[in-house]
């Protein structure tokens, strides 16, 4: 599992218009070339009396699927400044659709290439960029009495609590990132004199919100 990499949030969208051309543009976080599929049909759907229905997209730990999709417009004028776009802001799991609806003016190659990738910008702008960061999630399993002075200390040093569970003893469960899992560990055992039980959990991403680039 990488240890941290960047995605859109769950869906975006935006229009724009470029020489009485509307251009809409669509961004949803994928994880498989089915949803991406999918996703795309529905636009299509939506916008079945659209000139182009252009998209591409990318997914995998190491974007091992990459595909674009032109849909009538010249050959690397529209999938290609999309998934290009991708590329560039290095997301992953990500798939774009962008819409088209002809106003009359011909905008040529070039201009064609620089509405398709504007338009994607505007619209992973509009979804917004995380970047997840893998944690393993540590259970600190102890008396009640230790609760508070561990809770304060978690807090000072900005470790996220993901949850409490109040038994017979209390058992905090906090994340912690990927790489620093033996330095905690060791920091809990010393604070509590030994008297905490401490034990690994699954892992799991964190999103944190990401200040993207123009693209």
């Amino acid at each position: 599992m990488l240890k941290r990499y960047l995605t859109t949030r769950d869906y975006g969208e935006t229009s724009i218009i470029i020489r009485k051309s509307e251009f809409i543009g669509y961004v949803k976080h994928v994880e498989t070339e089915e949803e991406a599929i999918a996703f795309i049909d529905s636009i299509k759907k939506k916008h079945w009396d659209a000139t182009h229905n252009c998209s591409a997209y990318v997914i995998g730990e190491h974007d091992q699927i990459q595909k674009a999709n032109d849909d009538g417009e010249p050959s690397g004028t529209a999938g290609k400044p999309i998934l290009e776009v991708i590329k560039k802001q290095q997301l992953k799991d990500t798939c774009i659709v962008v819409t088209r609806y002809f106003g009359g003016i011909l905008l040529g190659a070039g201009g064609l290439i620089r509405a398709y990738g504007q338009t994607a910008s505007e619209a992973i702008k509009a979804a917004g960029v995380i970047e997840r960061v893998l944690h393993t999630v540590i259970d600190i399993n102890i008396d009640y009495t230790w609760l508070g002075k561990i809770e304060n200390e978690l807090n000072n040093r900005a470790y996220r609590i993901k949850d409490i569970e109040y038994l017979d003893r209390v058992t905090i469960h906090v994340l912690v990132e990927e790489g620093n899992e033996e330095n905690f560990i060791n920091w809990i055992i010393d604070l509590t004199n030994g008297q905490a039980k401490v034990t690994r959990k699954d892992q799991i991403y964190v999103d944190i919100p990401y200040e993207q680039k123009d693209a």
